[in-house]
């Protein structure tokens, strides 16, 4: 039996207000649980108090100005840079951050090393993630805003959230899930340049809130590039973690005759419905919910898997962390099986995670030899995104050395 909406158990908050003990559903699309301590604050809080509450765990329900609040967050981020730089003794302790490899140490060693300090970061990450989520804000049950200078952020709320229920009332959510929606929001808006689609303005992707955007190019020109036979209306392609749909998009504007686009988010799933329906390509690729692959055998087929193996902190990390490399390896283990006679698996993959100490490229070609497969070529190219030449990013040096490679994956010949 179906539940209705209003039986639905949803997490709940608690909180006083006024001498009356008042609760709401709590929201937080980063997996955080409810904050157990609750306490009301305003513009009169000082950033020194508010961080010292937040550090320990106190949630600081916003009943002051919205852009007061916005300032508070701000504040509350430096001090966490400010106690990252400095030790308890008020010293610089030694960088987390990677360091350029020493070459005293072992290939191991630098690996262990790498990987120390990106775990470190992670960590740090997590840290200064959940105590910017102590500075919360009430929603109606419309999703409106009731601080004072508060933006109308109904419709950012709606697209994450879904539209709003009769008679589910008030909910909480951090003021940092908030910023997030409405940055989302705009994204989805106006879109994502795509030049590997063709000239604008028929060339962009939206991507909805929790679906990794494209804004690594370097991927997709490398897909729209790679060499395809010559008779591609009698291709078949299948694009596994399809996301957005930009990769089974390339596919059809490059002349394949059939895409079938998978997925096992269905947030995925509707935003890639939407993005190659605006692009006219809807007819071409039939979308499936499944974890990997679809039935059926196919000439091409393209993945793009998260590229760190390392776990997810938050459910909206998935499309960046892959634990235990679990989808790259179903993937490879699963190619051979799907692929018609000549057919070819293009995985698309970043060396961040040798850089990092987390995979080694060895193990990588070894997981292909297990599963019978070979390389029949490899594309690189360099990424060009703004991390690439932040020198002040923790993982500069593994950034700055990173490569995006399409393997071009083929069934090993019987010897």
């Amino acid at each position: 039996m179906t539940q209705s909406p209003d039986t639905i158990a949803h997490p709940t908050i608690h909180w006083q207000e006024g001498g009356v003990e008042c609760s709401a559903r709590w929201r937080s699309e980063r997996g955080a649980t409810a904050p157990k301590k609750v306490l009301l604050a305003d513009d009169t809080l000082s950033a020194d108090t508010a961080y010292r509450l937040a550090c320990e765990g106190t949630a600081l329900l916003w009943r002051g100005d919205f852009q007061n609040a916005r300032q508070m967050l701000q504040a509350l981020g430096r001090r966490i840079d400010q106690s990252a730089s400095t030790d308890k003794r008020g010293r610089k302790p030694r960088a987390n951050a990677l360091v350029p490899k020493d070459p005293a140490l072992s290939a191991e060693e630098a690996a262990a090393l790498a990987a120390k300090a990106f775990h470190q970061h992670r960590q740090a990450q997590a840290q200064r993630a959940r105590v910017l989520g102590m500075v919360l804000l009430s929603f109606d049950a419309d999703y409106g805003l009731a601080q004072r200078r508060s933006p109308d952020a109904r419709q950012a709320c709606a697209q994450a959230w879904g539209e709003p229920v009769a008679g589910e009332g008030a909910s909480v959510a951090s003021m940092r899930e908030l910023l997030g929606l409405i940055s989302a929001y705009e994204w989805r808006k106006n879109g994502v340049e795509v030049p590997a689609l063709g000239e604008a303005p028929q060339n962009r992707i939206y991507p909805h809130y929790g679906v990794y955007s494209p804004l690594r190019g370097e991927y997709i020109a490398m897909v729209a590039a790679t060499h395809m036979p010559k008779d591609k209306a009698a291709l078949t392609a299948f694009d596994i973690g399809t996301g957005t749909g930009v990769l089974a998009a390339v596919l059809v504007r490059r002349g394949v005759g059939r895409v079938v686009a998978t997925d096992n988010d269905a947030r995925a799933l509707a935003c890639a419905a939407e993005n190659l329906a605006q692009l006219g390509v809807a007819d071409q690729v039939v979308l499936q919910p499944a974890n990997l692959f679809p039935e059926g055998l196919a000439d091409i087929i393209v993945c793009n898997p998260p590229w760190l193996p390392a776990r997810a902190s938050s459910t909206i990390e998935h499309a960046v962390y892959d634990e235990g490399s679990a989808m790259l390896l179903g993937f490879v283990n699963g190619l051979a099986a799907h692929l018609k006679p000549k057919g070819e698996g293009w995985l698309i993959l970043s060396d961040l995670a040798e850089h990092l100490g987390l995979r080694s490229r060895a193990e990588l070609l070894a997981a292909f030899a297990a599963a019978g497969l070979q390389v029949k070529a490899r594309i690189d190219a360099k990424p060009v995104h703004a991390k690439a030449s932040d020198a002040t990013d923790p993982l500069h040096v593994a950034r700055a050395a990173e490569v995006t490679s399409l393997y071009r994956l083929v069934v090993r010949a019987a010897a």
